[in-house]
Protein backbone atom coordinates (compact mmCIF):
# COMPACT_ATOMS: atom_id res chain seq x y z
CA UNK A 1 0.00 0.00 0.00
CA UNK A 2 1.49 3.74 -0.80
CA UNK A 3 0.37 6.86 0.43
CA UNK A 4 0.06 9.46 -1.85
CA UNK A 5 0.16 13.04 -1.06
CA UNK A 6 -0.44 15.79 -3.76
CA UNK A 7 0.99 19.05 -3.02
CA UNK A 8 0.11 22.63 -4.81
CA UNK A 9 2.45 25.15 -5.97
CA UNK A 10 2.97 28.21 -6.08
CA UNK A 11 3.61 30.85 -8.91
CA UNK A 12 7.71 29.89 -8.53
CA UNK A 13 7.10 26.13 -7.32
CA UNK A 14 5.05 23.88 -9.21
CA UNK A 15 3.23 21.25 -8.11
CA UNK A 16 4.77 18.25 -6.41
CA UNK A 17 3.54 14.25 -6.07
CA UNK A 18 4.74 12.68 -2.67
CA UNK A 19 4.26 8.50 -2.14
CA UNK A 20 5.15 7.14 1.31
CA UNK A 21 5.37 3.58 2.42
CA UNK A 22 2.89 2.26 5.31
CA UNK A 23 5.46 3.80 7.70
CA UNK A 24 5.31 7.01 6.04
CA UNK A 25 8.55 7.31 4.91
CA UNK A 26 9.38 9.13 1.99
CA UNK A 27 10.19 6.58 -1.10
CA UNK A 28 9.16 9.39 -4.30
CA UNK A 29 8.94 13.23 -4.87
CA UNK A 30 8.28 14.24 -8.28
CA UNK A 31 6.62 17.31 -9.78
CA UNK A 32 2.89 16.75 -10.83
CA UNK A 33 3.62 17.33 -14.77
CA UNK A 34 6.42 14.48 -14.93
CA UNK A 35 4.42 11.33 -13.25
CA UNK A 36 5.82 8.79 -15.44
CA UNK A 37 9.35 9.94 -15.51
CA UNK A 38 9.18 10.75 -11.48
CA UNK A 39 7.50 6.61 -11.25
CA UNK A 40 10.68 5.59 -13.23
CA UNK A 41 13.51 7.11 -11.49
CA UNK A 42 12.42 6.01 -8.02
CA UNK A 43 11.76 2.24 -9.32
CA UNK A 44 8.08 2.62 -9.15
CA UNK A 45 6.27 0.05 -11.25
CA UNK A 46 3.05 1.64 -13.06
CA UNK A 47 2.59 -0.98 -16.41
CA UNK A 48 -1.38 -0.51 -16.30
CA UNK A 49 -0.95 3.22 -15.72
CA UNK A 50 -3.69 2.73 -12.91
CA UNK A 51 -0.81 4.41 -10.14
CA UNK A 52 -0.79 7.68 -13.11
CA UNK A 53 -4.49 7.76 -13.49
CA UNK A 54 -5.16 7.75 -9.80
CA UNK A 55 -2.06 10.25 -9.31
CA UNK A 56 -4.09 12.54 -11.53
CA UNK A 57 -7.32 12.35 -10.51
CA UNK A 58 -6.51 13.67 -6.85
CA UNK A 59 -6.99 16.69 -4.83
CA UNK A 60 -4.44 19.20 -3.68
CA UNK A 61 -3.54 18.42 -0.24
CA UNK A 62 -5.13 15.54 1.36
CA UNK A 63 -3.41 11.87 2.07
CA UNK A 64 -4.58 9.36 0.06
CA UNK A 65 -4.24 5.11 0.54
CA UNK A 66 -3.50 3.87 -2.90
CA UNK A 67 -3.64 -0.26 -3.13
CA UNK A 68 -2.60 -2.06 -6.14
CA UNK A 69 -4.74 -4.83 -6.41
CA UNK A 70 -7.96 -2.79 -5.86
Amino acid sequence: MLHIIKIKGTDKIPDFVQIRDNKLSLIAYFRVDHIAKGLKKNNIIDEQGKLTEYIQSLPFGKIFKFNENE
